[in-house]
């Protein structure tokens, strides 16, 4: 499959949209499960099983293994839910304001060849820390059909050629623990992994209970 890389416009709006709420919700399921897989949740839930098999026999258990499964799933789904919620509402609700206004700023789209469908999308944001000048890479999102062609690596180089043209020291990110691939192919390119932190726009139980982390990591170049 031949994927060309080219700066945003607008009738791509709808259909980049789409592709930012699928990519980013397509982390629920896994972010739950790593969650009930871990060991300290393997152990809650057998916990709560034999104690509901104590009090009220097997239909106890299920009662409330399951009600402790489905408040993790509710967690997780309200971060990555809400997430998309409030930026549709936001920054991709006028990318061109946002992102394409600005000269060091920039939205890419990933299209077919042969058919011109988006397939993927990734934005630069110029910032200044005192004198210093640096990229933030954002809304990094490569559909399904085309992962493990390359495409995350080109569109990563890609912010990474344009932030150093315009003389500025590094590209920062932020991703969260739950996309593993990403991280890998972060680290491939020589990111490197600066802090993380679970302060986000849910509240701070919820996100202890999806065990989800958020990660920044950021490149010289």
């Amino acid at each position: 499959m031949q994927l060309r890389i080219r700066r945003y416009q607008d009738p791509d709006k709808e259909t980049v949209r789409s592709l930012f709420s699928q990519g980013i919700q397509e982390h629920i399921g896994p972010s739950f499960k790593n969650a009930m897989s871990s060991p300290l949740y393997l152990c809650f839930s057998l916990g709560l099983g034999v104690t509901g098999y104590l009090l009220a026999s097997g239909l106890g258990a299920l009662v409330l293994v399951s009600g402790w499964a489905g408040l993790v799933y509710y967690c997780c789904h309200k971060l990555y839910a809400d997430y998309v919620r409030g930026r549709l509402q936001a920054d991709m609700q006028d990318i061109q304001a946002c992102y394409m206004a600005q000269p060091d700023d920039c939205f890419w789209v990933a299209e077919t060849v042969a058919t011109g469908k988006v397939v993927g999308m990734v934005a630069v944001v110029a910032k200044k820390n005192g004198a210093e000048r640096y990229g933030e890479l954002f809304r990094m999102i490569i559909s399904s059909a085309t992962r493990r062609t390359g495409l995350g690596s080109r569109m990563t180089q890609a912010v990474l050629d344009f932030c150093k043209q315009r003389g500025m020291s590094k590209v920062i990110l932020e991703t969260s623990s739950t996309q593993t691939a990403a991280i890998a192919l972060y680290k491939k390119l020589g990111f490197k992994h600066v802090r993380s932190y679970t302060k986000t726009h849910v509240a701070d139980w919820m996100m202890k209970i999806t065990r989800v982390t958020i990660v920044v990591m950021e490149k010289s170049i």
